[in-house]
């Protein structure tokens, strides 16, 4: 099962995600936060609440109470050069 390790803030909307098989992706959720129109998702088009991310349940998760199946997260990153798996 894929888990998020450890998640670090990039720039506006990236962060760079380390998952338990021990690759490190980044992440940019911009287009995930602009074509969605819940309010939960919308809200963090405010930069300030999108850092505010913890990792909950092993994956990120907002304030807000949202967070995102580690599956997706991956599913929609770059998997970053040098790293395994």
């Amino acid at each position: 099962m894929l888990h998020v390790e450890s998640a670090k803030y990039q720039s506006d909307y990236k962060i760079v995600v380390t998952f338990n098989d021990g690759s490190s992706h980044l992440v940019d959720f911009e287009n995930t936060i602009s074509n969605d129109s819940r309010a939960i998702v919308s809200a963090l088009k405010d930069l300030t609440v999108f850092k505010d991310f913890s990792i909950q349940h092993h994956t990120i998760a907002w304030a807000n109470g949202l967070d995102f199946a580690p599956e997706f997260i991956k599913d929609c990153s770059i998997k970053l050069l040098g790293e395994s798996a």
